[in-house]
């Protein structure tokens, strides 16, 4: 039935904006998409025991550097190799005391396969629509989004935050 529930809402949301998009937080709080109009929003899909972990650290930084303009927003989870086998409540407090994360951590999901989550369904839509790679491809893969919701660009898993082939765009 859940997965029904899943389809249906995809098909519907698959049309539509980031915007529309609501989910839970690792802290129970909802995260609407709404609230991030008029800036870049920067997804990415992430784990815990990967070795591309470590950037949740440029992550941070990159989220206090451009906080102005630019929200990021992390979602946990384990298609890859089970790295990600947490709970939500495990995987936020692994983020706050080993990374200090700040920015908006989405609970945990499926990013790929038969139950893959409704945003990333629109994510990687919106990618193949646009001519882009689909950076779901491992963990830390990354989607920009500009201040009026539409994908700009897509940033595979190896891209470091900081790396100027991010913060280039965030520049403009």
């Amino acid at each position: 039935m859940k997965l029904l529930i899943m389809t249906v809402l995809s098909s519907l949301l698959l049309s539509g904006s980031i915007y529309d998009f609501e989910v839970e937080g690792l802290d129970g709080n909802a995260i609407r998409f709404q609230q991030f109009k008029g800036k870049k929003i920067l997804i990415v899909n992430t784990a815990s025991r990967c070795g591309l972990t470590p950037q949740y650290e440029d992550l941070e930084k990159l989220y206090k550097s451009y906080s102005k303009n630019l929200v990021i927003v992390g979602f946990p989870a384990n298609n890859f190799m089970g790295q990600e086998p947490g709970s939500n409540a495990d995987i936020k407090a692994f983020c706050q005391k080993n990374y200090g994360v700040t920015f908006p951590m989405a609970e945990k999901i499926s990013v790929k396969g038969n139950d893959t989550h409704p945003l990333y369904k629109f994510l990687k839509e919106a990618a193949e629509k646009k001519g882009m790679d689909n950076p779901v491809t491992w963990n830390f893969g990354k989607f920009l989004l500009d201040e009026k919701g539409e994908l700009i660009a897509t940033f595979s898993p190896r891209t470091n935050p900081m790396d100027a082939e991010i913060t280039n765009w965030l520049n403009k």
